[in-house]
């Protein structure tokens, strides 16, 4: 049986390694998936065909997933080519080109979503990418014959959105990584030109991830700092690390130690501690504080 025709010209080579990717994939299922190519002048014409005897519904559904992957490289490939820079120059104009030229590689990633999931929007990338494969899908559901030429001009143009969206996702999370290694910086910086008011600074983060903020005499730094603001309520986690921070920035010690790491729900609190104050920061897990934190003996 014929499943699909597919037509292409000598500029999209690059199908025919997805072509045999397609065969292999079909010979691990053990089925038989028959391939039959002519040529008329600069036209390619591939015939997919599948014996009755292996034809199902899953097989089929299976096929045009698979072709709907290789319709979709080819989209990405169009779309980083011709639109993409047009695209962050005329919407993120106030983006430098060396900018720009990081923000590229990052883009292509999403698009394809070979990248490991990093966070909510990563995920939000690969949920509008299966939106797209799942168009792509129910065209080829309705045709027996994909002319690759006419679906790039035709078609495209309503997938443009759902690929824009990610090209914002992706520029989004550039900016706030950017804004955060400016904050860092300066943080850094700030606790570089004073002289530090702390030798010594102990951070105990209980197994609930409560934190206790410590000089090395055993003082309580962060209630210090809360006497100091009486009209002000800090009763929850952020408030808690937002006065870790504002402490240990303030006091800027020569030595910082992080008990029980492991504990610590908020992890990109601990990176901050480490970017900010890097080789002042030390990690303990052994000594008699983290002992009582890992037998549940209060240590307040």
């Amino acid at each position: 049986m014929l499943l699909l025709t597919v037509v292409y010209n000598s500029s999209v080579e690059c199908i025919i390694n997805e072509i045999k990717d397609i065969k292999k994939c079909f010979e691990h299922k053990r089925m038989i998936l028959g391939i039959a190519e002519s040529i008329i002048e600069d036209t390619h014409f591939i015939k997919f065909f599948c014996s009755d005897d292996n034809l199902s519904d899953s097989s089929i559904k299976a096929f045009n997933l698979n072709i709907a992957n290789m319709l979709y490289k080819i989209v990405i490939m169009e779309f980083c080519k011709k639109e993409m820079n047009n695209f962050l120059t005329e919407t993120y104009f106030f983006l430098r080109y060396d900018e720009i030229k990081q923000i590229k590689p990052k883009i292509q990633v999403a698009l394809l979503g070979e990248g490991e999931i990093s966070g909510p929007n990563m995920v939000y990338c690969i949920n509008r990418k299966n939106n797209i494969i799942d168009k792509i899908t129910k065209c080829i559901e309705e045709n027996n014959e994909i002319n690759i030429s006419g679906f790039l001009t035709f078609r495209t143009k309503e997938l443009k959105m759902d690929l824009e969206c990610i090209v914002d996702k992706v520029v989004e999370e550039y900016m706030v990584e950017k804004e955060y290694n400016e904050f860092i910086k300066l943080l850094k910086y700030f606790v570089e030109i004073q002289e530090s008011k702390v030798g010594e600074v102990n951070i105990l983060i209980e197994k609930n991830g409560d934190y206790y903020l410590r000089d090395e005499e055993g003082n309580d730094l962060a209630g210090d700092m809360l006497m100091e603001l009486p009209k002000v309520k800090f009763d929850s986690k952020e408030n808690t690390e937002e006065i870790i921070i504002s402490t240990m920035i303030t006091s800027a010690p020569k030595k910082v130690i992080i008990h029980c790491a492991e504990n610590c729900k908020n992890k990109e609190l601990l990176q901050t501690i480490s970017k900010v104050f890097v080789d002042r920061v030390y990690y303990c897990d052994e000594c008699t504080e983290c002992e009582k934190i890992k037998n549940g003996i209060n240590i307040w």
